[in-house]
């Protein structure tokens, strides 16, 4: 936020988009890490979604039957004690069969490539966000 906040003002939206860009490039593990922590677990309820954005980017989630709500559960679990942090997907758009097949596929990464994999969905989100805010 510190690194956003030094670069304003911003004379258009796509100054904002790209200086977002850049500060993201310059953070490291633990930055990640506490951008993550700021998010809700995929499939969780709504009433435990006090997050309007996040409740509204996993929609789709909700017309998820209950096998697979389970399973996302159940692979979320998976996820989290594999990787040390929950699993972080542009849910934008995204059935839950969706995130669930992409989940499972990336349990199996290495861990350093799961941590680039997670960023970069995160600066995704960021984006879709920032987009929300400057219209």
């Amino acid at each position: 936020m510190a690194g956003m906040m030094g670069r304003r003002p911003w004379t258009s939206a796509a100054a904002l988009y790209a200086d977002a860009e850049a500060v993201w490039a310059e953070l490291g593990h633990d930055d990640f890490l506490e951008a993550f922590g700021h998010h809700p677990r995929i499939g969780a309820r709504a009433e435990q979604t006090d997050e309007a954005w996040a409740r509204q980017e996993q929609a789709r989630v909700g017309d998820a039957d209950g096998e697979t709500r389970r399973a996302l559960v159940g692979a979320n679990e998976r996820y989290l004690a594999r990787f040390g942090y929950i699993f972080i997907v542009c849910a934008t758009d995204k059935s839950a069969a969706e995130m669930l097949g992409l989940l499972e596929a990336r349990l199996g990464n290495e861990p350093e490539r799961e941590l680039a994999i997670a960023a970069s969905e995160q600066a995704r989100i960021t984006r879709l966000r920032l987009e929300k805010l400057a219209v």
